[in-house]
């Protein structure tokens, strides 16, 4: 069984030093969706949410949402990212958004965290722009779908 790197010798939580790690590129992408009625998504696709451009408003906060994940997690190293992507799309099939956050950087520690929190954070913006009509919607499968650089090299979900 691996050991959890976020507990020492003596089970106490601590921040991993990551000084002697070498610096490389780092990506990781995450997915998630929000579920809902088809006449909820309606609103977004027409453009009849009354509190505006729920994708726009969406991406925008999942952007600041990885921007700010050291904030929020304990134990997250704050890292200079250079870049933060999100993509909203309508699926009509689902019925709901898919949302899909690329997150990169060069550093010691990879942004898995970030990309996680950059769903996380979209999904319930879209939540929260949408509660008005829809109370019911589903926040799911949120995962790290690819992971890129450092030691442990590449992840890619199946």
């Amino acid at each position: 069984m691996m050991a959890l790197t976020h507990f020492d010798s003596d089970g106490h939580a601590h921040m991993v030093d990551v000084s002697e790690k070498d610096v490389t590129a780092r990506v990781a992408i995450a997915e998630g969706s929000v579920i809902m009625r088809p006449e909820t998504l309606a609103l977004v696709t027409e453009g009849r949410a009354k509190k505006g451009d729920v994708l726009g408003v969406a991406r925008l906060a999942g952007i600041m949402g990885a921007k700010r994940c050291a904030d929020l997690i304990p134990l997250c190293h704050p890292l200079p990212i250079t870049k933060v992507s999100l993509d909203l799309t309508p699926d009509v099939a689902l019925p709901g958004v898919r949302l899909r956050a690329e997150v990169r950087t060069t550093g010691q520690t990879g942004v898995e965290m970030e990309a996680l929190t950059a769903v996380s954070v979209a999904a319930l913006t879209v939540y929260d722009m949408l509660k008005a009509a829809e109370k019911s919607m589903r926040i799911t499968e949120i995962a790290v779908t690819l992971k890129d650089g450092g030691k442990s090299g590449r992840y890619e979900a199946r």
